[in-house]
């Protein structure tokens, strides 16, 4: 199991576009996902549709159960590979800072039951995707600490690329003071339009920053991503020239994204990951 905490620092660079888009490869793929809506804005919730549950993240922070997290996810409107962990729009008392680092490891403690519920006989998630608040409150901590990887999203403009700086300092600040175990798997650039010197300029800069962690695959700026999430149906089903083009892309991140949260122990690949990884540093 594979637990991603996808944050930026700056709102609006499509920080939830990636986890539906990354969602929707793994159900493409056959993994089984949970989604982890920590964003109150709650825009991966309305995106997935799921059910009507009896809890929320909300409650689950305040009551890490196994009765409070069996009754917070839900099955997404898009099939039975994806689920939901529901989001709250009044998660944002758990966003303050009161000092108290007990609470920051409420989340690890709800996704723990998971595994023990896997352990039971359920059916086990491949993947975690955990969709942060853009800010560096509660929420956004109690994710990098719950997590394995944390993938960084930025759009190639310059405040994103400022917005990513100060989101890569907090992995590396929470590594050191709450979960060794966590590892930047690297920074995605969303919303590129390969004309644009501007784009170019920014990526360039983001590559002298962070070298290799930048990722070698770029998502496309295309209006099919956002009409796929009006129409609340993955961006996979879609089905436009547009459509194709960022699933593609996204095919190719999951692909690194899996191959980087294996075991050093599982060092062989899975069919065809490698195929991808390299068509897309090709």
């Amino acid at each position: 199991m594979h637990t991603v905490a996808v944050l930026s620092l700056k709102g609006g660079v499509g920080k939830t576009t990636v986890v539906l888009g990354l969602a929707s490869a793994a159900m493409r793929k056959g993994a089984r996902t949970l989604v982890v809506d920590l964003d109150p804005q709650c825009n991966a919730t309305a995106s997935l549709e799921p059910g009507r549950t009896e809890r929320g993240l909300s409650d689950v922070l305040a009551d890490p159960s196994p009765e409070t997290v069996a009754r917070a996810v839900a099955p997404s409107a898009w099939g039975e590979e994806v689920d939901v962990l529901v989001g709250s729009e009044d998660a944002e008392i758990h966003n303050g800072w009161d000092g108290s680092e007990q609470r920051l490891t409420r989340l690890t403690e709800a996704l723990s039951e998971l595994t023990k519920a896997a352990a039971d006989g359920e059916l086990p998630y491949r993947l975690i995707l955990l969709d942060c608040p853009p800010s560096l409150g509660r929420l956004t901590r109690s994710a990098l600490i719950a997590a394995d990887r944390a993938l960084l999203v930025t759009e190639p403009t310059i405040f994103a690329v400022s917005g990513v700086q100060r989101a890569f300092e907090a992995v590396q600040t929470e590594r050191t003071a709450n979960n060794p175990d966590l590892q930047p798997l690297g920074v995605v650039v969303n919303r590129v339009r390969a004309r644009s010197h501007e784009h170019q300029f920014r990526i360039d800069e983001l590559r002298d920053i962070f070298g290799p962690l930048v990722m070698p695959v770029a998502l496309p700026d295309r209006l099919a991503v956002q009409q796929a999430q009006g129409a609340c149906v993955p961006v996979h089903q879609w089905g436009t020239p547009g459509a194709r083009e960022v699933a593609l892309a996204f095919n190719l991140l999951l692909a690194r994204t899996l191959r980087a949260g294996r075991p050093q122990r599982d060092p062989e690949p899975e069919e065809g990951e490698d195929d991808e990884i390299d068509a897309a540093e090709g």
